[in-house]
C-alpha cells in the first residue's frame, strides 16, 4: 500500500511538470500572416488551450492627413518615429537636429525621445492611391513623391504656342492630335518602319505596342541640312523602361547611287532616348543625339516637287519591362 501511494505521489508531481512543458509551446508563424496556438496537453485527457488562425486583413480607412506628418518638419514620418515622455511625436532627422534630443513643446523642456514601434508600424502599413490620373498602385504614404517622379502616368505638358494642357502620356497623345492636329504613328518594338516626313512636318507622335507615347520632331539646321529627334513623353526621371532608338537615312536618287559607285549612302544614328515631361517644348537640334540629314538625302513629295520630304526608317527597341 505505502508503494502504491508513493508512485501515485510521484505521478502527481510529475503531472504539472509535463502540462507545463506542454502549455509553453510556442506559437507556429504561418505564411500569409497565418498564428496558430497550439493546444496545451496531448491526448484525450489534455487540457485545451485551443487553435486560431489570423490572416492579414487590410482595411479601406479615413485618417487625419496630421497624424502621418512630423509636426516640426511637416513633412510625411518616415521609420523610425520617436515620441518624448509628454506623447509628442517627430520623425527621427528632426529628433536629431534638437538640441540635446530635448522635446520643444514640452513646457520645461525637459522631454526626451524614445523609438515609437506603434506609430512606426502605422507609417509602414499605410498606403494610399498613386494620385497620377490612370496609375493603379498603391504606394506607401511617406514614399508618394518619389514614386510620383517615376511613375509613368505622371502627366507630362504641351508647350504648344497658348496651350496649358496637363496630362497622362496617354491623354496628351491623343490631345496632340485632335486639337494641334499632330500626326499619329503606330510601331512596334523591333521592327523597322519607314516614315515618309514632310520637311514642314515639325511634330509626329508615335504609339509604342505597349501605349508608350514617344514624340518625333524635324527641324531645320540650316544650309538645307535637317535635324530629326524623338523622346519618350514621361517624367524625366522614369528608368523603366528604358528604350534605345536607331534612325537612318538612305541615299535613294539615281544619281546618288553613280556618284557611290551603285552604293547606297546611308546617315545613321543609334541613341539611348531620353524622357521629357515637356514634350512639345522639345527641339531637334536641341536635344543631345539627334539625327543629321544632309539636302542630298531628301526626296520630292509624290505629285508636289517643289516640296521635299525625309525618307527616314525608325525601329524602337525595349531594353526592360
Amino acid at each position: 500500500m505505502q508503494g502504491a501511494a508513493a508512485a501515485a505521489e510521484r505521478r502527481s508531481r510529475a503531472s504539472p511538470d509535463k502540462a507545463d512543458e506542454s502549455s509553453k509551446k510556442a506559437r507556429l508563424d504561418l505564411p500569409d500572416g497565418h498564428m496558430k496556438q497550439e493546444a496545451a496537453g496531448g491526448g484525450d485527457g489534455g487540457a485545451i488551450v485551443g487553435a486560431a488562425y489570423i490572416q492579414r486583413v487590410e482595411l479601406a480607412v479615413r485618417i487625419d492627413k496630421q497624424v502621418l506628418h512630423c509636426p516640426l518638419c511637416t513633412l510625411p514620418f518616415k521609420p523610425p518615429v520617436f515620441q518624448c515622455k509628454a506623447g509628442h511625436p517627430a520623425c527621427g532627422s528632426c529628433v536629431a537636429l534638437l538640441p540635446f534630443g530635448q522635446c520643444k513643446a514640452c513646457v520645461d523642456g525637459g522631454g526626451f525621445f524614445d523609438p515609437c514601434p506603434a506609430l512606426d508600424g502605422v507609417v509602414s502599413s499605410t498606403r494610399i492611391g498613386c494620385p497620377n490620373a490612370g496609375c493603379q498602385w498603391y504606394v506607401i504614404y511617406h514614399e508618394v513623391a518619389e514614386h510620383q517622379k517615376v511613375c509613368p502616368h505622371a502627366p507630362c505638358r504641351c508647350t504648344e504656342p497658348g496651350c496649358g494642357y496637363v496630362g497622362a502620356p496617354q491623354a496628351l497623345a491623343g490631345h496632340l492630335h485632335t486639337v494641334h492636329l499632330v500626326p499619329v504613328r503606330a510601331v512596334q518594338y523591333g521592327k523597322v518602319i519607314k516614315l515618309q516626313l514632310p520637311v514642314s512636318t515639325t511634330r509626329l507622335v508615335l504609339l509604342g505596342d505597349d501605349n508608350c507615347v514617344f514624340l518625333m520632331t524635324v527641324g531645320a539646321l540650316g544650309a538645307g541640312v535637317t535635324a530629326v529627334s524623338v523622346v519618350c513623353a514621361r517624367a524625366r526621371a522614369a528608368t523603366r523602361p528604358r528604350f534605345t532608338c536607331k534612325m537612318w537615312v538612305n541615299l535613294e536618287t539615281p544619281l546618288a547611287a553613280v556618284a557611290n559607285c551603285g552604293k547606297e549612302g546611308m546617315v545613321l544614328v543609334d541613341m539611348h532616348m531620353r524622357s521629357s515631361s515637356s514634350p512639345g517644348a522639345v527641339v531637334a537640334a536641341g536635344e543631345p543625339t539627334f539625327l543629321t540629314v544632309p539636302p542630298m538625302y531628301l526626296v520630292p513629295v509624290a505629285g508636289d516637287g517643289a516640296s521635299m520630304e525625309v525618307p527616314l526608317y525608325i525601329r524602337i527597341d525595349k531594353l526592360s519591362p
